[in-house]
């Protein structure tokens, strides 16, 4: 079975716990069969997502029961979506299996249980592409969604400078400003691939975005529009062990220069 892009499940992870969040992401990323286009940690950002023509952007959404608040609002979202014309797949994942009853009654695509498993994972995938006998429609190129306080904001990758692991959280830099993300940046480089580099432990850049790199006692680069100084962008450390690497790919989608030792 080939494992194309294309070929893939769009998923949407729904998960207010910050590590199984992350955890289920790579799991779903790590199959080949799906790849994560979106993860939120509430009800109220799912809703945003899902109950209006945003859902088109997904094949199948792995749902928690019970969200921040203590109260099932997955299951009520799944109701919602229920109710929908051409809903993406359901996934209820969870770590209670008291309502996987009232789940299939909703037309529940699967019902996974907490701690999930790779193997299990995978298994539910699989059942999942074997259900989808065509494309819902054609593929949307992917974006990426942040939060801003209570709104969520969405980009190009194009737009994207770069990703920041900080605080247990994920910030993605862009001409318009910094926005947080739910992802992972393992998540986020499975995601996009070649076209972000991993320059240090907690960076990932947009390769077509770096403008300068520096290389004195540290090195960095300048990433954003124009150069440092005049243009609008940040400095990102290179860690030692990535800096020579990162030069060379630089140079070998560059013209103009010797190429040296």
């Amino acid at each position: 079975m080939s494992d194309e892009r294309n070929d893939k499940l769009r998923a949407l992870v729904v998960e207010d716990e910050w590590a199984a969040r992350n955890y289920l992401v790579e799991l779903v990323d790590g199959s080949n069969l799906a790849q994560v286009t979106g993860a939120v940690a509430s009800a109220e950002e799912a809703r945003q997502l899902l109950l209006g023509d945003g859902r088109l952007a997904f094949d199948v959404v792995f749902l928690d029961v019970r969200l921040t608040g203590g109260r099932n609002e997955g299951l009520e979202i799944a109701r919602e979506l229920a109710a929908l014309t051409d809903p993406p797949l359901l996934v209820l994942a969870t770590a209670l299996n008291a309502h996987a009853l009232e789940a299939y009654e909703l037309g529940v695509a699967d019902y996974l249980v907490k701690p999930f498993t790779e193997e299990r994972v995978e298994q539910c995938l699989g059942r999942l592409r074997a259900r989808r006998v065509q494309p819902r429609q054609a593929k949307r190129p992917l974006r990426i969604a942040a939060r801003r306080q209570k709104s969520l904001v969405f980009f190009d990758p194009n737009e994207v400078w770069a990703f920041e692991a900080a605080e247990r959280l994920t910030r993605v830099h862009t001409a318009s400003g910094v926005f947080d993300v739910d992802l992972s940046l393992s998540a986020i480089e499975a995601s996009f691939g070649r076209a972000l580099a991993r320059v240090h432990r907690n960076w990932l850049v947009n390769v077509q975005h770096i403008k300068e790199l520096e290389r004195d006692s540290e090195t960095r680069v300048w990433v954003g529009g124009g150069l440092t100084s005049d243009g609008d962008g940040i400095y990102v450390p290179v860690a030692r062990e990535r800096a020579q690497q990162l030069r060379d790919m630089l140079l070998a989608n560059a013209t103009g220069l010797r190429r040296t030792t």
